[in-house]
């Protein structure tokens, strides 16, 4: 039997460091990395992604709605269109580094 434990990761913002990614990477089998509309900029998303391939870790996107500020948890107003090319977005650039790091999502 195999046990897939997840967790969400990549969340930090430069200096703002939010969890401990490097603590948890060496023990997880998945991690869901932020796409930087709820948490997470680009090199604290390439460095956890990095870290991860390295790990052996399987990347999974942690897609949100444009939420900064409410972390991607308060209800928003969106159409059908723009909800899908904000998720497909997302997916795109997480792959991107995903794939700059040798990996994909």
């Amino acid at each position: 039997m195999f046990v897939d434990l997840n967790s969400d990761l990549g969340e930090s913002f430069g200096s703002w460091k939010m969890g401990n990614d490097d603590q948890i990477l060496p023990v997880v089998t998945s991690a869901n990395i932020a796409c930087g509309f709820h948490a997470g900029d680009p090199l604290g998303i390439l460095k956890t992604v990095r870290k991860a391939v390295e790990l052996g870790v399987t990347i999974g996107a942690h897609v949100s709605y444009p939420d900064l500020v409410g972390f991607g948890r308060r209800n928003m107003d969106l159409s059908r269109d723009e909800l899908i090319a904000d998720v497909l977005y997302q997916i795109s650039a997480l792959d991107g580094l995903a794939k700059v790091a040798g990996s994909k999502v």
